[in-house]
C-alpha cells in the first residue's frame, strides 16, 4: 500500500506556496497564475485555515463581480480544509477526493503543513504502481 509519505519524500515544507487569510483575492490570483497552479493552502497563524482554488475565485466573481478581487482570501476560501497525514494511503486519498469533489490536499503532521499535493500527484503514483506490477508480472511469466 503506497502512502502519501512516499509521494512527498524529498519535498521541503519551505517550498510550499501559501497565502494568509488576509491576502487580497487579487494577490492570490497573481500567485496562482504566476506559479501555474490551481490552489493554495491558506494559513492563519501558522496553521492551515482553508484552501483557495480557481473554483473559489470563479464562484466569487460570479456572485460579486470585480469587487471579489478586493476581498481577503479568508472570505472566499474553502474552509475548513480537508487534510491528510503522511500515513494516509493513496487509495484513501483518491477516494476522498472523488467523494468530496476536490483536487488538492494539505498534508499535515502534528498540526503543521508539511506538503501540498494534487490529484495529479496521486494519479501519477497509481500509474507508477500499476506499471511496476505489470513489469513484475512480465518478469514472472518469462521465468
Amino acid at each position: 500500500m503506497t502512502t502519501i509519505a512516499k509521494i512527498i519524500a524529498g519535498r521541503r515544507a519551505e517550498d510550499i506556496v501559501t497565502c494568509d487569510v488576509s491576502t487580497p483575492v487579487s494577490e492570490a490570483v497573481r500567485i496562482l497564475a504566476g506559479q501555474r497552479i490551481g490552489a493554495l493552502p491558506v494559513m492563519r497563524q501558522g496553521r492551515v485555515a482553508g484552501i483557495i482554488s480557481e473554483r473559489d475565485v470563479i464562484y466569487c466573481m460570479a456572485e460579486k463581480g470585480r469587487d471579489c478581487m478586493d476581498l481577503p482570501v479568508g472570505d472566499i476560501m474553502t474552509s475548513p480544509a480537508v487534510t491528510v497525514e503522511p500515513s494516509t494511503s493513496v487509495d484513501e486519498a483518491l477516494s476522498m477526493m472523488t467523494r468530496r469533489r476536490f483536487r488538492h490536499f494539505p498534508v499535515v503532521e502534528n498540526g503543521k503543513l508539511i506538503a501540498f499535493i494534487s490529484i495529479g500527484d496521486l494519479v501519477k503514483s497509481k500509474i507508477d504502481e500499476v506499471e511496476h506490477e505489470a513489469e513484475a508480472l512480465r518478469a514472472y511469466i518469462q521465468t
